[in-house]
């Protein structure tokens, strides 16, 4: 038992196979759907093999507290193709997804919910998009079957997120995404502490596709993204891949610099050539104080992003804790040196 990390030469870049794909699926508190995912899973790895693929299925546990685990040790100790690893805590979806993309060894990598919102079977369409020589493929939830708020917000989300990253897509908060293996590669060696996967995926690759796939609701369980998360990600994302914020913020002191000189010039001149006159200047100045806080304020706290994420920089923890790994070929595993 480790700290977080790169782990054995069993997972290591020199067991990948061209042939081979993996899929890698972040767990929370999903013992509702889990046994109906490897259901549906199970003919569609049957399927992948059949197109002379072979297949491996990496289960991220993120501190799951029902019985997510114990069904998923469960899958893994009847199937060689699955293993399971286990992070002492829940660290989020993202570093979930972090932690599997260290553990699996596949030419192409598919990400999926285990909520079920997304179907296992339109994988080897993903697949067959990166074969025609795209770098990502994302899921387009063309038929979203979520409330009109989740819509909106996250119809604003993607908008940002496109504009940001310079890669537009329909839907960023897909997860059934495919990747090539460079691509992975690429975004595990960033080690960020608050990543979001499909932007930096994007911001890497060369070629990058969207297919419309079908969206379901939730079968079980509760969504693990609110509001709150879906805006926390998105301040997250500005932060993270973007410092026009920052130069917004200048650019505006100056403006404001030059504006209150203005207005200071046009009262006293008013002041002289008409005397003291308390109507409409108080009110005016009154609107431009309330103003000048609130664009403060929001400065603040975009100063604060960014100083957060400097702060979770060069704290250098791990992004995630690997506890343990689950499976019939774990045993053999033996973990790296903590990776930060």
């Amino acid at each position: 038992m480790s700290a977080s990390g790169k782990i054995s030469p069993l997972f290591n870049t020199g067991t990948r196979s061209s042939k081979l794909i993996s899929l890698v699926i972040p767990v929370y508190n999903e013992a509702a759907n889990l046994p109906a995912l490897w259901n549906r899973l199970e003919p569609v790895l049957a399927l992948l093999t059949d197109l002379g693929h072979r297949c491996e299925v990496i289960l991220v546990d993120d501190g799951s507290t029902d019985t997510s685990l114990a069904l998923m040790s469960e899958i893994a100790d009847r199937d060689r193709r699955v293993r399971v690893v286990e992070l002492a805590r829940n660290f989020g979806q993202h570093p979930a997804l972090l932690a599997g993309f260290r553990n699996c060894r596949g030419a192409i990598v598919v990400t999926l919910d285990a909520d079920l919102q997304n179907p296992p079977e339109e994988i080897p369409r993903l697949v067959a998009a990166i074969e025609a020589g795209n770098d990502v493929v994302g899921g387009w939830r063309e038929e979203r079957h979520d409330r009109s708020y989740r819509k909106l917000a996250s119809r604003l989300h993607n908008r940002l997120t496109s504009a940001i990253v310079g890669v537009p897509m329909h839907d960023y908060g897909c997860m059934l995404r495919a990747y090539r293996r460079h691509i992975i590669d690429t975004v595990v060696a960033c080690d960020e502490k608050a990543a979001f996967v499909p932007a930096l995926a994007n911001s890497f690759a060369k070629r990058v596709a969207e297919i419309p796939v079908a969206h379901a609701e939730r079968a079980g369980g509760e969504s693990k993204y609110g509001l709150f998360k879906l805006a926390h990600l998105s301040l997250n994302l500005v932060t993270g891949f973007s410092s026009f914020p920052i130069r917004v913020l200048s650019l505006t002191g100056m403006g404001i610099s030059v504006l209150a000189t203005l207005l200071g010039t046009f009262l006293l001149a008013h002041r002289v050539i008409y005397g003291p006159q308390q109507e409409g200047a108080l009110w005016i100045l009154s609107a431009v104080t309330f103003f000048f806080f609130g664009l403060a304020f929001l400065a603040f706290g975009l100063l604060g992003e960014y100083i957060e994420r400097i702060y979770l920089e060069v704290r250098r923890r791990p992004t995630y804790i690997v506890r343990a790994l689950h499976g019939q070929d774990a045993d053999d595993a033996k973990f790296e040196p903590p990776h930060h």
